[in-house]
């Protein structure tokens, strides 16, 4: 049994690689690159006059573009590269942790079924939506925030070739950390599912899952999703999607919270270098989940009650004729 789940479970860690890896590795290339050319400066530009709205300087703009065309690492380096007061940053630490990455964990998505617009819509709605609020109802903050760490400087690419070289290195050091992640996780969810630990731990997690709109073996996917986040655990997701029969509806809400919180424990302690509380942040981003998830599953439930109750009616007719 051992053999078989080893077998089994590293053969779909490598195939669900190699379809992530065909994502993430062009992706990674491409807007690494961009940093190097005017698109970036330009975008940062443009963005800068709608900053105030959000209760931010013009320089903000920095963090918020990095960090939703590469990583949170990107954008907290961007925020370490500014002097900003310590609403500044704890709004702009919200409105990563909603959107960051997009590039990547966006089309990670469309891979499991969900649709790319709706993601992105979500995220950066949740991100814009999330800053104002925060930056009416909080009036404090104003003193200048203290970094606790700083980044090691790196030397910056000396010409075009070092800069491909550079970002084919990170390109390919980005899918080699996935499969790192991904093929053990997959071994590990395999064996589980062998020894049917995976069927406890659904019935375990079920009233969570039935309160927040979906069945339980929507478990599998939240908890990768909660865990490790949605690019790394997007190789769990598929699988469990695969093989555990989530529906269509179930995997969009169960999206929909993990866009709003995911990989709660690494992106809540990276802040805590910036000098802001990571507590607030951390419920902001539970809080908003459920409600989300919560009031989507219930527009959708009622929906399709609707549609059923119409479809009865339909064919209470047409029997009658």
């Amino acid at each position: 049994m051992w053999m078989s789940s080893l077998k089994n479970g590293g053969l779909s860690g490598l195939k669900t690689t190699w379809s992530l890896g065909k994502v993430i590795f062009p992706i990674t290339l491409i807007v690494f690159l961009l940093q190097y050319t005017p698109v970036l400066p330009w975008i940062m530009e443009k963005i800068s006059p709608f900053m105030r709205l959000l209760g931010l300087s013009g320089d903000a703009a920095i963090p918020l573009v990095l960090g939703n065309f590469l990583n949170l690492y990107a954008g907290i380096g961007g925020i370490l590269s500014l002097d900003l007061t310590v609403k500044e940053v704890f709004i702009i630490a919200v409105m990563l942790s909603f959107s960051h990455n997009l590039f990547i964990e966006s089309t990670v998505a469309s891979k499991v079924g969900v649709k790319i617009w709706l993601i992105v819509t979500v995220r950066i709605g949740l991100a814009l939506l999330s800053a104002v609020i925060i930056n009416l109802v909080w009036s404090g903050g104003s003193d200048i925030a203290k970094y606790g760490m700083m980044p090691p400087q790196q030397a910056e690419p000396d010409g075009w070739g070092e800069i491909v070289l550079l970002g084919l290195e990170k390109a390919g050091f980005g899918v080699l950390q996935l499969a790192m992640i991904v093929i053990p996780l997959m071994i590990i969810i395999q064996v589980m599912k062998d020894l049917k630990w995976m069927d406890a731990f659904s019935r375990w997690m079920s009233p969570a899952t039935r309160a927040l709109g979906m069945n339980e073996n929507t478990s599998t996917t939240m908890v990768a999703g909660l865990v490790i986040g949605l690019a790394y655990g997007a190789g769990v997701m598929i699988q469990a999607v695969k093989e555990d029969g989530v529906s269509k509806k179930d995997v969009t809400i169960a999206f929909l919270f993990l866009v709003a919180c995911h990989a709660v424990v690494e992106d809540t302690l990276i802040f805590i270098p910036l000098g802001i509380p990571v507590l607030p942040l951390l419920l902001i981003r539970l809080v908003t989940a459920i409600l989300l998830t919560m009031l989507v599953a219930y527009i959708w439930n009622k929906v399709d009650a609707k549609k059923e109750k119409e479809l009865h009616y339909e064919q209470d007719y047409n029997n009658s004729i």
